[in-house]
């Protein structure tokens, strides 16, 4: 196995790297906590979980703590929004499935390439938001399934 030790790597291509920002991620599917990497001669932290370009990242890629956070996000939006997207908006349907699209879709479609593969309890979370708003925005009455108004 080849290694590189970080700092010499630095110091050939030059290079300044603020090791208190640093942190040190690897991905496995293992219990076992894995050797720790000095930079500049000080141990970089390991933690679980790492947020990178608005997407978190966990030790095990299960994606369940950037689902958690996305549905977060999307209930706080959904609440600012109600008032236009709502049962009592006089929008119209064409105008709130707009809104939807342009306000709400992108915050849970940001990465989907990554975490599209997450297990289907943690894509059930957002597909329960897509059902709630949905049902929000057409007004439909409790029993009619969501199939159907996914598919109209």
């Amino acid at each position: 196995m080849f290694t590189v030790k970080p700092c010499l790597w630095l110091k050939k291509w030059p290079t300044k790297v603020n090791e208190t920002k640093s942190i040190q991620v690897t991905f496995t599917s293992k219990r076992s906590v894995c050797p720790s990497v000095q930079l500049n001669n000080k141990h970089l932290a390991q933690p679980d979980d790492v947020n990178y370009l608005g997407i978190h990242l966990d030790r095990k890629l299960t994606w369940c703590k950037h689902i958690i956070t996305k549905r977060q996000q999307l209930d706080l939006k959904l609440r600012k929004l109600c008032w236009i997207i709502g049962r009592k908006s006089q929008l119209s349907l064409e105008n709130k499935l707009l809104v939807y699209k342009a306000i709400l879709k992108p915050i849970w479609t940001y990465g989907v390439q990554l975490w599209g593969s997450a297990s289907n309890s943690n894509i059930d979370i957002l597909e329960r938001f897509q059902s709630k708003v949905l049902r929000i925005i057409t007004d439909a009455p409790w029993y009619v399934p969501n199939t159907v108004i996914r598919r109209d």
